[in-house]
C-alpha cells in the first residue's frame, strides 16, 4: 500500500499558517509532481491563491523584500551570470549585484536547491528578493530571446524532438537540414518559440505570388505576425517536413506529421503539422497542443454551476453516451479529456481512438485512426470492446457503422464519449436518425449532449461600460426581468496587455441537455429537432444565445462578441 507523499516546503507553510487545508496542498502537491509543474504554478492554476497573493505571504512569512517586476527594465540586468540553462529550470532572474552579494528573483523562497546552485554557479553570495510567478515567466522568456537564444539553448535540439511515424533516414537528414540551413533553423525556432509565448493555437505560414506570410491564431482570430523573404518558403517548408518525417520529395499532395518540443526538463509541447499544395507553393499549419489544457479542471472551461452540476451527474454514470458538439476549433477535444481526466483513475480502463490524438494524457490508451492501413474508427472500436474497456472515447462519429458500434457500447454498459459536428445538442439527435440510428438505439443510450462555442474575454485592463439600447437588448435575447439595472454590459476598447483587440484569453459558451424521458418519448414517436429544442426549453436547458447572455451579464465577454459565436 503506497502513501502519499508528505507535503513540504510551501505547501507546508501555507498549511501551518491557515491559508491551505492540508488535503488540498496533498492534491495540488500530487498534481504538480502529474503534471510536471511547481507546486506555485499548480496553486495558481487550482485558483485557491493567486500568484500576488503566494508572493505577499512568502515576503512576510520568510521577511525577504517584495518587487513588483513590472517596475524592472530588463536592459539593467546582469547578463553572463548564470547559465539560461539554469535561470528557466529553477525559475531564477538576475537582478543586480553589489559587491560579493548577487540578488536574485525568486518566487517559490523555499527552492534551496535553486539558490545553492546559483550560488554554485555565480561564486557569490546569494540575497533572494520574492517576486510574483506569473510576472516571472514572461521576464524569463524575454531575457532569452534578448540574449539570442533559441529552442536550442531551452534545452531543445534534435536529439529531444520526438516525432511520431518516420524512419531513421529522416533523423540523419534533420541533422544535414541544420548544417546547411542554420539561419532557416534558427528563425524558424523564433517563429515556434513566439507562438507558445503569445498563446497562439495555430500557426500559418502561407505562401503567395508576390510575398510570404506568417500568421498566428490567437484567441480564435488570425493575426500577421511576419513577411519573411519570399526566398526561403522552400527551405521553411522542408525544415519542417524533415523534424515531422514526412515525405520533402512529395509535394503534391497534402501530408500529416506531428513533433514535440521539449522546452525544458518540466514542459513539452506538441505540435500537430499539416501541409497543403497550393498555387504558391505548400502552405503549412501548425496546432500548438499544450497538454496542461486538459489538465486544467472543469471550473476552468467556463460551465455555469447547473451546466456543471448536469455534465458531471452523466459523467459519473455507469454507463450511456455523452455526445459533445460544436464546429471546428471550439474546444471539443478539450472538453472531453477534462471529463477523461476527471474519470482517469487507477482502477478504470479508459481507450479512445482518434484521428489524430492531440493531447497526451498518461492512463489511457489512445490510438490513432489510420485508415491507410485499415485501422478505422469501427476497427478501433472493435478491438476496444475485446480489451476489457470501462470508458471508451472516439474522436468522432462519421458514419453509421461507428454510431452502431458505439451506441452497442454504450447499451453493453461502457461509458462513451465522442463528438459530432451539428449546430446545437437537438440537432444532434436528428443527425443520429438521420445517419440511419434507429430511433430506440438513440432514446437508449444517449444520456447527456453538449453543445458549445468558444467566445473571446473582454480584456480586464481595458474593458468599459457601454450604453446599449433598451430594444437592442432585448432583441437580442435579454428578457425584462434581465434588464434590471443590476448589471452593466461591457465593450471591448484595446490597450497593450491584449494588443489592441480588447480581447484576452477566451470562454466556453455551452448549451447541456440532458435526456430526460419525455425527450426520448419524442425521439421514439420521430419527433423532429424543434420538437426537441421546444421541450429542452421546457425543461430549463439554456440554448448557446442564452448562454451567452448570461456571459455578457457577468462582464466576461461583449454583447457584439456573442452575437457573433452564437448566430442565431
Amino acid at each position: 500500500m503506497t502513501t502519499a507523499a508528505p507535503i513540504s516546503g510551501l505547501a507546508r507553510l501555507l498549511v501551518q499558517h491557515g491559508r491551505l487545508v492540508e488535503a488540498d496542498a496533498e492534491q495540488l502537491q500530487h498534481s504538480a509532481a502529474s503534471n510536471k509543474l511547481s507546486f506555485i504554478e499548480q496553486l495558481i492554476q487550482s485558483r485557491k491563491m493567486s500568484a500576488k497573493d503566494i508572493a505577499e505571504f512568502s515576503s512576510q512569512a520568510f521577511g525577504y523584500p517584495l518587487l513588483d517586476l513590472d517596475k524592472i527594465d530588463s536592459a539593467y540586468i546582469p547578463t553572463g551570470v548564470m547559465d539560461n540553462k539554469v535561470m528557466q529550470s529553477q525559475r531564477i532572474v538576475p537582478l543586480f549585484k553589489r559587491g560579493t552579494k548577487l540578488f536574485i528573483a525568486i518566487s517559490d523562497i523555499t527552492n534551496l536547491q535553486a539558490m545553492e546552485e546559483v550560488r554554485f554557479q555565480s561564486g557569490m553570495q546569494v540575497e533572494p528578493i520574492v517576486v510574483e510567478d506569473n510576472k516571472l515567466a514572461p521576464l524569463l522568456s524575454r531575457l532569452v530571446e534578448d540574449s539570442g537564444a533559441t529552442l536550442k539553448n531551452l534545452d531543445v535540439d534534435d536529439s529531444e524532438l520526438e516525432i511520431t511515424g518516420g524512419d531513421e533516414e529522416a533523423k540523419s537528414d534533420a541533422v544535414n537540414a541544420d548544417v546547411d540551413d542554420a539561419p532557416v533553423v534558427k528563425y524558424l525556432q523564433k517563429i515556434l518559440l513566439d507562438a507558445i509565448n503569445g498563446g497562439a493555437s495555430d500557426i500559418h505560414l502561407e505562401p503567395y505570388e508576390k510575398f510570404y506570410r506568417i500568421r498566428y491564431r490567437q484567441d480564435g482570430v488570425l493575426r500577421e505576425v511576419a513577411q519573411p523573404p519570399l526566398a526561403i518558403k522552400e527551405k521553411i517548408a522542408s525544415r519542417i517536413k524533415v523534424i515531422s518525417k514526412l515525405d520533402i520529395s512529395e509535394k503534391r499532395v497534402p501530408q500529416d506529421g506531428r513533433m514535440k518540443l521539449v522546452l525544458s526538463k518540466t514542459r513539452a509541447i506538441d505540435f500537430r503539422v499539416s501541409t497543403l499544395p497550393t498555387l504558391h507553393g505548400e502552405k503549412i499549419c501548425m496546432r500548438i497542443l499544450d497538454p496542461t489544457s486538459a489538465t486544467l479542471g472543469v471550473d476552468a472551461l467556463g460551465y455555469e454551476p447547473d451546466q456543471k452540476a448536469a455534465l458531471l451527474d452523466a459523467v459519473h454514470r455507469p454507463y450511456g453516451m455523452v455526445l459533445v458538439t460544436g464546429p471546428t476549433g471550439s474546444g471539443k477535444t478539450v472538453s472531453l479529456y477534462t471529463c477523461l481526466n476527471i474519470l482517469n483513475e487507477p482502477g478504470i480502463n479508459i481507450s479512445t481512438a482518434e484521428d489524430p490524438a492531440e493531447i497526451n494524457l498518461p492512463g489511457i490508451n489512445q490510438v490513432n485512426v489510420n485508415d491507410k492501413a485499415g485501422l478505422t474508427f469501427p476497427a478501433a472500436l472493435k478491438a476496444f470492446l475485446r480489451q476489457d474497456p470501462d470508458i471508451i472515447m472516439v474522436g468522432e462519429i462519421r458514419d453509421l457503422e461507428t454510431a452502431d458500434i458505439a451506441i452497442k457500447a454504450a447499451q453493453t454498459g461502457h461509458m462513451v464519449f465522442s463528438t459530432l459536428h451539428t449546430n446545437d445538442a437537438p440537432g444532434t439527435l436528428t443527425r443520429l436518425l438521420n445517419m440511419g440510428v434507429a430511433p430506440f438505439n438513440v432514446a437508449s443510450s444517449v444520456i447527456l449532449i453538449t453543445a458549445q462555442r468558444l467566445a473571446r474575454k473582454l480584456c480586464t485592463s481595458c474593458k468599459a461600460p457601454v450604453d446599449i439600447p433598451h430594444e437592442a437588448l432585448l432583441d437580442a435575447g435579454f428578457t425584462e426581468a434581465d434588464l434590471d439595472g443590476s448589471w452593466t454590459p461591457y465593450k471591448a476598447v484595446g490597450c497593450d496587455v491584449c494588443k489592441g483587440s480588447g480581447y484576452k484569453g477566451r470562454v466556453g459558451i455551452y448549451q447541456v441537455m440532458p435526456i430526460s424521458d419525455e425527450m426520448n418519448r419524442i425521439i421514439m414517436t420521430n419527433g423532429n429537432a424543434i420538437d426537441i429544442a421546444d421541450q429542452a426549453r421546457r425543461e430549463g436547458v439554456r440554448d448557446l444565445r442564452q448562454s451567452g447572455l448570461l456571459k455578457v451579464k457577468q462582464g466576461m465577454t461583449s454583447l457584439d462578441e456573442v452575437m457573433a459565436v452564437t448566430n442565431e
